[in-house]
């Protein structure tokens, strides 16, 4: 089964909550909705602003804890290669 690493935040350079699912869009659709209880939920992160996807779960899960690892900045700059402006990618999903 495929995986997806994600970053989801509440503004440009905000609260930054890493995830991992199996099913992108339906994940953060349930972001966008409130209807995940916890940290992302607490912060507002509703935007999705960086993605990967991995041919197995469990490299998507093994990527998940490696990017919690990593300093804020580089987590900033990973975003930035891809999505300079911070636009919100759930739409282009589709």
């Amino acid at each position: 089964m495929a995986g997806f690493v994600y970053i989801v935040t509440n503004s440009k350079r905000g609260t930054l909550y890493i995830g991992v699912t199996s099913n992108l869009e339906r994940r953060i659709f349930e972001h966008r909705e409130g209807l995940t209880p916890g940290f992302a939920s607490k912060y507002g992160c509703t935007q999705l602003v960086w993605y990967e996807e991995h041919l197995q779960i469990a490299t998507a899960i093994q990527r998940e804890k490696s990017l919690k690892r990593w300093y804020r900045q580089w987590k900033i700059e990973l975003i930035e290669t891809v999505n300079p402006e911070w636009r919100d990618l759930y739409f282009a999903l589709w």
